[in-house]
């Protein structure tokens, strides 16, 4: 009796997944849909609240602009659906709090009581390579399940970098309600592990390309898609079964780190600009401007990518593999999630700094000093280099 109840309740969340994933798709696709159709309506000209592609440097931005473009008959949807983004961002927050509620308790499932290995053939058993054939097929099927998702992300991004961006998210959605649901069939808490974190790239996604920009600092919007990401990143950190210090939530060395992590910033920062050559987010260097840029690139982009990528991912990696394959992956996935800039060049790039700032994090097991390199990063990128270099020759 107690077997079925449990059941019928697993069966309505993975019900509230599915349908709430395909919401959050919905509201990543409708700013475009809704233009066709108001293209196609009757002339009649007023001002309308529209959502518009903002001029940041991230992909996926809207903001909210009044417009005198014509009127048709799927105007007034239009704006219906554009005000829906308010609660459609937002509730995206409470969709990956349902989501890794579920994973952390079938995690510490898993973990009180293990599945039983696969059976080895007796024919190995007989010639003494019982255990080799175990690891063997272990290591395989770890590999195998790890190499799926990854593929699938990876396409789904390229897809955005063609610009085919509702073919992405629905890719998307089908790998995080894949996810969602991998309790059902996978019993192995490494893959199971990998898994709660590689999930977290598509919601990354999704929730930036469904969350508009509402002011016009275009600044602001990192902290909107940013900011319910920490919702789950929290419920991981208090459901680890690894100690803090092996996600790098330490302040050893914090002083060193943070000195160095400036220098070390100014030169990625640089580097990316001139690949890039992205605008201003602030409109001046300001102390005021200047602080804002600081806490959101520090402790909004940098601190969430970070506990995402380092923290999360590449550690859960590092479990099932050497350390030079989770590198390698990770940054990998890290350089994917830039497509939406639409550069080739921007992909390798980011590709090969994450692999320098995965390797410092490996060897100094620090998430303040990544977190801060890759926020000053961003804070020379999107703040002082624009100014000081938009105007030289050559820049």
């Amino acid at each position: 009796m107690k077997n079925t109840i449990i059941h019928t309740k697993q069966k309505k969340l993975n019900f509230i997944i599915i349908i709430s994933l395909l919401s959050l798709a919905l509201l990543a696709v409708s700013p475009a849909y809704c233009s066709d159709l108001n293209n196609s309506s009757s002339s009649q000209t007023e001002p309308v609240l529209k959502l518009v592609p903002s001029n940041t440097g991230e992909p996926g931005f809207f903001k909210f602009v009044l417009s005198n473009e014509s009127s048709g008959p799927f105007q007034r949807i239009e704006q219906y659906v554009d005000l829906g983004y308010i609660l459609g961002g937002f509730g995206a927050a409470l969709l990956i709090l349902l989501m890794y509620r579920r994973m952390a308790s079938k995690e510490q499932e898993m973990m009180e009581r293990p599945p039983q290995a696969p059976y080895s053939h007796n024919v190995w058993k007989k010639l003494g390579l019982g255990k080799l054939y175990q690891d063997e097929y272990e290591a395989t099927r770890i590999r195998l399940f790890t190499a799926i998702p990854v593929v699938c992300i990876v396409v789904a991004e390229l897809l955005i970098f063609l610009g085919r961006v509702e073919l992405g998210i629905g890719m998307h959605v089908v790998i995080l309600i894949a996810f969602s649901l991998s309790n059902l069939v996978i019993k192995d808490l490494k893959v199971y592990r990998i898994y709660e974190a590689l999930m977290l790239l598509p919601i990354l996604r999704l929730v930036n390309l469904s969350m508009p920009v509402f002011f016009s600092t275009t600044l602001y919007a990192f902290v909107f898609v940013y900011g319910p990401l920490l919702v789950p990143l929290a419920i991981i950190v208090m459901h680890q079964r690894q100690s803090l210090d092996k996600i790098g939530l330490t302040s050893n060395n914090l002083l060193a780190y943070v000195t160095l992590s400036i220098p070390l910033g100014f030169l990625f920062g640089l580097a990316e600009y001139l690949v890039i050559k992205p605008g201003y987010l602030i409109p001046d260097l300001s102390t005021e401007n200047l602080l804002k840029l600081t806490i959101i690139m520090v402790f909004f982009v940098g601190l969430t990518e970070e506990l995402i990528f380092r923290s999360f991912l590449q550690t859960r990696l590092e479990e099932a593999f050497d350390i030079r394959v989770a590198l390698v992956i990770t940054a990998f996935l890290f350089g994917s999630m830039h497509s939406g800039y639409g550069t080739f060049y921007e992909i390798l790039y980011t590709s090969f700094v994450g692999l320098v700032i995965g390797f410092m994090f490996y060897k100094t097991r620090s998430l303040p000093f990544v977190a801060v390199m890759h926020g000053f990063i961003n804070i020379f990128l999107f703040g002082f280099l624009p100014y000081y270099l938009s105007g030289w020759k050559g820049f």
